[in-house]
């Protein structure tokens, strides 16, 4: 019994032995000769051992408490296993129902639409797990990207060396192009991805001064007063809060690239030199006659702009609409087919005529829209397309007293929304030509002429949307308005890879209905479901009666 016991000490004087010498191996920088020997001493000492017990561990394996030590170190194995293999090959699976943990749909498509190689060196600390695996995420989704990871720690030479102070800090890389990026968030790095790659920052400019939504407010809840509560349909009073505003949209525009500043064109001291897109977003009061002719003039030298005006309100701009062959109807569209909640002024729309800002759209709907009509005679080298039209049980009222249909008096449907002008000379006389040559028919052909085309003008691409609540803060993050925004906003500014884009928000989930559905839903589970179960229940009582 002695000599075993003096055995086993020997096993596990050996055992520690070789512990030692792993944590010296470990602990000191440089080579030694004293690990190499413990190692050594180590491992003869627990080989003796084992061959000296030999007789003791086989009469032990046959016993029932080394069959289950051997469970315990078989599950034991097969835990570190599994906990290797998740490290080798990781698997995600994010359970939230927003998708707090994965790359947004949007930053998907946008990464897979990059033209041009973008490197990232991120500087971390342990504690930045998840976004270390969240810039893993983004170089996963295109061979565009690439990322390399350094601890300013551990590795200080190389955070001297490109200027990084803190972990947490990414450098963006394209081109000769160089990006700082201090943030976790998911919009500012994919801002700074496509900061990076495309080299060019446009600006979208707001006009300011006559009551329009504030892009730099976050007020979040612009609307008005009626009789009937709190609505945005007829009857209304305009509730003018003191920081009305876009914050929404103006945070996404930014997340996608561009610069957002207000311009006021009162005094004339702001030009609209620098602005890619010019954003009329529901003015309340007329603009100045100096205004809209900068506008027109802006309109007329090439420039993109968003007109996006209320109804009932007279803004001065219906001339310059009228050049590009829109009328502003003096109306207010009433959709009792299709409408958002109980308003029964804010139609909802989910068809939409076929155009690369509609594509994939989803529903969008229009707290409080008018209707747009085309003017009687075309307007020279325009080319004015409806987009989005209102459903044909809808009418244009014309009293903001009352919603009943006057056919003496109200627009019959159906009825426009939204159209998009295109003002290219060029582009209109090549649309006139396809559209000739579909229509010929055979016979002699006509004489040819010296006649030579006018020379192309500067081309423009301008929406008019009959309402601007929709894209408020109240509204822009419901359902398809947001994407709706920036779908025009990207299409206006010849930015078409970013169409479909949309940062991802974390607002709280909620299912918004329109009346149809909830008509729906509420005969399918309060009736239809409930009688089915009532007739089940009916038939089994017969047959067993």
């Amino acid at each position: 019994m002695n000599r075993t016991f003096r055995r086993g000490q020997a096993l596990v004087v050996g055992i520690t032995l070789l512990a030692i010498a792993a944590a010296l191996n470990e602990i000191l920088l440089d080579e030694f000769v004293a690990p190499l020997a413990i190692a050594v001493s180590g491992a003869l000492i627990t080989a003796w051992s084992i061959y000296a017990l030999r007789t003791e561990i086989w009469s032990m394996l046959g016993t029932r408490q080394a069959a289950i030590v051997l469970q315990t170190m078989g599950l034991i194995g097969i835990v570190i296993a599994l906990a290797y293999l998740s490290v080798r090959f990781p698997f995600r699976l994010d359970m939230t129902e927003s998708g707090h943990f994965s790359l947004s749909e949007q930053t998907v498509q946008m990464l897979q639409r990059l033209d041009k190689p973008v490197h990232i060196t991120f500087f971390h600390d342990p504690l930045m797990r998840e976004t270390v695996e969240f810039y893993g995420l983004i170089a996963s989704q295109t061979d565009q990207v690439t990322v390399e990871f350094h601890d300013p720690m551990l590795n200080p030479a190389q955070a001297r060396m490109r200027g990084v102070e803190f972990a947490g800090t990414s450098i963006l890389e394209s081109e000769g192009r160089r990006l700082l990026v201090n943030t976790q968030l998911e919009t500012d790095i994919a801002n700074g991805i496509l900061r990076v790659s495309q080299g060019i920052q446009q600006t979208v400019c707001f006009l300011a001064g006559h009551g329009e939504p504030d892009p730099f407010s976050l007020e979040s809840h612009d609307h008005v007063e009626g009789d009937a509560g709190h609505e945005h349909g007829l009857g209304t009073q305009y509730i003018l809060h003191e920081r009305i505003g876009m914050a929404k949209a103006r945070g996404s525009l930014e997340a996608m690239n561009y610069a957002v500043k207000n311009v006021s064109l009162v005094k004339g001291s702001q030009n609209l030199t620098d602005c890619a897109v010019l954003v009329v977003a529901g003015p309340r009061t007329a603009l100045l006659a100096s205004e809209v002719e900068t506008i027109d003039r802006y309109v007329s030298d090439g420039n993109n702009a968003l007109f996006m005006l209320d109804p009932f309100v007279k803004t001065g701009l219906e001339p310059v609409l009228r050049k590009l062959g829109v009328i502003l109807d003096d109306d207010m569209i009433i959709d009792e087919a299709s409408y958002f909640l109980a308003d029964i002024s804010s139609p909802a729309v989910s068809n939409y005529n076929r155009h690369e800002i509609t594509t994939d759209l989803p529903l969008t709907f229009f707290p409080g829209a008018r209707s747009l009509s085309p003017t009687p005679e075309r307007a020279a080298d325009t080319v004015v397309r409806p987009l989005i039209n209102s459903s044909r049980q809808s009418f244009g009222e014309t009293d903001s007293r009352r919603a009943d249909f006057n056919s003496d008096e109200d627009l019959a449907p159906p009825l426009t929304i939204m159209v998009f002008v295109n003002k290219d000379p060029s582009f209109v006389r090549a649309t006139q030509a396809v559209v000739r040559k579909l229509m010929e028919t055979p016979g002699p052909q006509a004489p040819e002429t010296d006649e030579k085309p006018a020379p192309s003008g500067p081309a423009s691409r301008i929406a008019v949307i009959g309402d601007s609540d929709f894209a408020t803060n109240s509204f822009f993050h419901i359902l398809g308005n947001g994407r709706l925004f920036l779908n025009t906003i990207n299409y206006l500014a010849v930015q078409e890879n970013l169409i479909g884009i949309e940062p991802q928000t974390l607002d709280l989930p909620r299912v918004n209905l329109t009346n149809r559905q909830r008509a729906g839903t509420f005969f399918l589970s309060i009736i239809l479901i409930p009688a089915l179960m009532a007739l089940i229940g009916i038939a089994v009582w017969w047959r067993q009666r």
